[in-house]
């Protein structure tokens, strides 16, 4: 077959193209405009591109650029003249010959019959009345915010609960009056309207509608600025209910029926994925107090179906076999023996296990301050078997904490003067919980040296054996006493991770005291030597929801003391006793009121058969504040405090939160009341009123104490103007 000479100088065109330099390209876009430039206005169009680039071109395509440039500017470097004018004629356009169709005819399209199915379905839909249809509540959430409920609170029953809810969350309540403009308040309104959708899913509304507008524009405090507001209409429609309820294995337990009443929804139930999470919570707690130790729940599914307008809720329940408490086991048994531990466990061997008491397990061992950690895992050592459950031990592993430790501190105080407190002390001398301690004092008033013997969980939980011997030399405002004693004690009190309803104490004290009342000029008095015998029991009623910093609730507190006491070749038998009670009550979010009242007397002997340490006094920071400690009540004519045989105090004080440093610093005025008398009952002739301004400081182990106490009836002879006081936890 014969080649054709355009198609063969066609192919070639690409390889050309591709030879040329830039040189020759830009040559070759010359020659194409002057031909168009030759021909244009004067006849025919320039031919195809292959008429125009010869053979040669191909075979050299730069070389044929180079003269083709050298031609196209006129052979001596001069540009080739176009007879193109730009005040030329445009060529007329030609005609359009086509007719417009004026008789145009368009046919009827074929009618769609309507289907009856789906007619039938719209029927049944529950109609959503428009915001004009039904009468609308408005509720102002922000600034630029405005919601609208059906004024009906029948058909969305929980618009408070959903309108606090929302509050909580909500993007355009956070921009405030005066921020953003209308394109960051769209923004915001469209993540609000995302919101609404989710919090009325959570109720249960998934046919809900959401109308948004951003309109309502209001002037400003000017008069010019406008102020558009976010406005939802929310018009909630049928709630879904529950509809079936799959818990996988649970009905294997023996215990089923109870376990199901915990997740409480029901078919029917008005759905709602908050009680999923609380039904779930509920299986739980359900399973880890009713003896599945191993019990496992996974995830919960809803499937909506929006045909029946229900949810079917799908929660696995592995229940794992029920169990009783067994052995407890220690990893340390010389630090912390099997025997202990389980002695401070709340549970026996053979109760039904609960996990709130392997937990509180736990907390009872971190209270020893003996660990550094603690895990407690449950072992299986018996399978259930039918309807009797099986066994698990618990153990116990821990890593040791150091026990031993120094403490030491030196101040000065208006009252104590100079003092230097040192102690070491090992809580696990006499292992399990045998503590030791060693302690002195060294100051202005006071001097002591003692030794300490204490045993935590003795024969029990949270039960203390306490025996303590010391030597000591005291000046207070009132006493000059040099005293040698041992006191022994056993309690059970309330401790901060454990603050009990109810703790008592009971003990017994010897102690020989050389004393006599300190006077402050005048003739001296002389010394005295007693040898005292004393026991006594205390009891406590606290319903107060802290040891340290209490907000509502009360105390309650009872002290006797049967005493006898020899001096001086004879003996008298007296009774002590004591009745403390303090309220609390919150006012508000900020503001705690708290009231004391303390009532004692000593019966059975006169003032002076009474060593003056084991008399009555009042004043200081636990007193009356404004007076120095032991000073408020009657004198002598030396000036000297002589105590008495019966107290009334009265203690009122308002804590009120300051919102400093992130509500960490609160003011305390306060004003208190005391008066101590010669005789067995008070009959107020030596009233002692103070008052002041303290300073609370909260941190994570309980308030730091700092008052400034004024007397209000001041001896010029013996009170201060202004008495400090400094402490940890509140005044009472």
């Amino acid at each position: 077959m014969g080649s054709n000479p355009n198609s063969r100088r066609a192919s070639r065109i690409p390889r050309l193209i591709a030879g040329l330099t830039l040189t020759g390209l830009f040559a070759a876009q010359s020659l194409a405009l002057a031909a168009q430039e030759s021909t244009g206005q004067q006849g025919d169009p320039p031919q195809r591109l292959e008429e125009l680039i010869p053979d040669s071109a191909v075979e050299n395509p730069d070389d044929w650029a180079a003269d083709r440039a050298q031609t196209a500017q006129g052979g001596d470097g001069g540009q080739v003249q176009s007879d193109l004018q730009p005040d030329s004629p445009l060529t007329d356009t030609p005609a359009i010959t086509l007719d417009w169709p004026d008789d145009l005819q368009i046919a009827e399209p074929e009618r769609i019959e309507r289907d009856r199915d789906a007619q039938e379905a719209l029927a049944d839909a529950p109609e959503i009345e428009g915001p004009e249809e039904l009468p609308l509540k408005e509720f102002e959430v922000g600034k630029r915010l405005v919601i609208g409920f059906p004024e009906d609170g029948d058909i969305f029953p929980e618009r408070d609960e959903f309108l606090a809810r929302f509050r909580s969350f909500s993007t355009i309540r956070e921009l405030g009056g005066g921020e953003g403009n209308v394109a960051q308040l769209a923004a915001r309104a469209r993540s609000d309207e995302d919101l609404l959708n989710r919090l009325l899913r959570i109720y249960g509304y998934y046919n809900a509608q959401v109308i948004r507008s951003i309109a309502g524009l209001r002037p400003g405090r000017d008069g010019s600025e406008p102020a558009p507001r976010v406005r939802f209409d929310i018009l909630p429609g049928d709630r879904y209910a529950f509809g079936a309820i799959d818990l996988g294995g649970l009905d294997t337990a023996p215990d089923h029926d109870a376990l199901r009443g915990a997740v409480g929804i029901e078919s029917g139930d008005p759905l709602s994925s908050d009680r999923i999470v609380q039904g779930r919570f509920g299986l739980d707690e359900a399973l880890g107090e009713s003896g599945y130790p191993f019990a496992a729940i996974k995830d919960p599914e809803l499937l909506v179906d929006h045909a029946r307008a229900e949810g079917d809720l799908t929660m696995p329940v592995e229940p794992g076999g029920k169990y009783a408490f067994g052995e407890v086991t220690s990893n340390v048994p010389k630090y912390l023996s099997d025997r202990h531990l389980e002695r401070i466990a709340r549970f026996d061997m053979g109760d039904t296990y609960q996990r709130s008491l392997e937990l509180d397990l736990r907390r009872a061992i971190v209270a020893t301050g003996l660990v550094s950690s603690v895990t407690v895992t449950p072992r299986e050592t018996a399978p259930p078997e039918g309807d009797k459950p099986g066994v698990v031990a618990l153990d116990v592993t821990m890593e040791k904490a150091k026990t031993r430790s120094i403490a030491g501190a030196i101040g000065y105080g208006t009252e104590d003067g100079f003092k230097v407190e040192a102690s070491w002390e090992d809580r696990n001398f006499f292992p399990p919980e045998g503590m030791l301690r060693i302690r002195g004092i060294a100051g202005t008033r006071e001097q002591l040296t003692g030794i300490t013997y204490r045993r935590n969980n003795f024969r029990g939980r949270d039960q203390l054996l306490t025996v303590d011997a010391y030597a000591s030399n005291v000046k207070t405002e009132a006493v000059d006493a040099r005293t040698v004693a041992v006191r022994g004690a056993f309690e059970r009190l309330s401790n901060l991770l454990f603050q009990k309803p109810f703790s008592w104490s009971v003990g017994a004290e010897v102690l020989f005291t050389d004393e006599r009342n300190r006077v402050i000029g005048g003739i001296p008095r002389p010394r005295q030597e007693y040898l005292i015998g004393s026991l006594f029991g205390r009891a406590t009623i606290d319903t107060s929801d802290s040891l340290l910093d209490p907000t509502k609730g009360f105390r309650v507190t009872a002290f006797l003391a049967p005493e006898v006491s020899r001096s001086q070749g004879s003996e008298t038998f007296y009774l002590r006793n004591q009745l403390d009670a303090s309220i609390y009550k919150q006012l508000n979010e900020g503001m705690v009121i708290a009231g004391r009242t303390r009532l004692a007397s000593i019966q059975g002997a006169e003032i002076f058969q009474i060593a003056p340490s084991r008399r009555i006094y009042a004043g200081g920071a636990g007193s009356v504040r404004g007076y120095a400690y032991q000073a408020v009540g009657p004198r002598t004519d030396f000036g000297e405090p002589t105590g008495g045989r019966s107290l009334v105090e009265f203690s009122l004080e308002a804590r009120i939160d300051t919102g400093l440093m992130d509500g960490a610093v609160s003011l305390v005025p306060f004003i208190d009341m005391g008066t101590v008398s010669l005789k067995t009952t008070p009959d107020f002739r030596f009233v002692n009123w103070g008052a002041g301004l303290g300073l609370r400081y909260n941190t994570s182990f309980g308030p730091i104490r700092v008052d400034v106490g004024v007397p209000l009836n001041r001896n010029p002879l013996f009170d201060s103007r202004v008495v400090v006081y400094v402490g940890l936890g509140q005044t009472f």
